[in-house]
């Protein structure tokens, strides 16, 4: 299942967005991005652990692979000479390698035989990073959340700026990602963005009502990478 976000998503998340940021002097930004890393080394790991199992189980069973070299380069002699073995064993191992590192180039592959705990990782790495280029320090109070959503790792992270971390523990914000997650789960992720930005600000506002003179100082609208 591959999740999508339509126009009418982007309206209704900029429209919570506004709604929102009605009732706070926060500042919500959110951003929503196809995936958070290539996970390039994800697959070169995989195709590396092939080979070493490879070499492992022809250790472990050195005539049965005597016996299929013998067999592969039609050779009728009694014993294989060495060079013949090793250089066997070594285009072999070549073979097991490629076949790995071009199978794992197709991202749905990859994407399946990466660990959760490393795209946990690479999702919070990206949402930091995003937050600190889009939010932090951005607004005259330091009062920005970033609300962002990977969609192939199916991972949400909420980011927030130093007085909010201040005043509102990382609890507060538990409904609204259970929120999120679940829609992700059920591809409405844009409905579900939108329900988190509404819990959002619900916690915002408690703690940081909006001022008379505040002003808008990040954008309301959906960005999608």
């Amino acid at each position: 299942m591959q999740l999508h976000l339509t126009q009418a998503d982007h309206a209704l998340v900029s429209a919570a967005v506004a709604e929102a940021e009605a009732h706070t002097s926060g500042e919500i930004v959110t951003i929503v991005a196809r995936r958070s890393d290539s996970y390039h080394d994800v697959g070169l790991s995989w195709a590396a652990a092939a080979v070493f199992i490879a070499l492992a189980l022809m250790a472990a069973f050195p005539a049965q692979l005597r016996a299929f070299l013998s067999m592969l380069l039609l050779d009728w002699e009694h014993e294989l000479a060495d060079w013949k073995l090793l250089t066997g064993l070594l285009g072999l191992l070549i073979l097991k390698f490629l076949i790995v590192r071009y199978l794992l180039a197709i991202m749905p592959l990859r994407m399946l035989v990466t660990p959760k705990a490393t795209k946990a990782r690479r999702v919070r790495r990206r949402a930091i990073l995003l937050f600190r280029t889009a939010a932090e320090a951005r607004t005259r109070g330091r009062t920005g959340v970033l609300l962002y959503i990977s969609l192939d790792e199916h991972r949400a992270e909420l980011v927030a700026d130093r007085a909010i971390n201040e005043k509102v523990s990382p609890d507060a914000w538990g409904d609204a990602m259970a929120t999120l997650v679940d829609a992700l789960r059920q591809d409405r992720a844009g409905e579900g963005l939108a329900a988190a930005v509404t819990q959002v600000g619900a916690v915002l506002a408690l703690h940081f009502p909006r001022a008379t003179d505040d002003i808008n100082e990040l954008p309301d609208r959906l960005i999608e990478l």
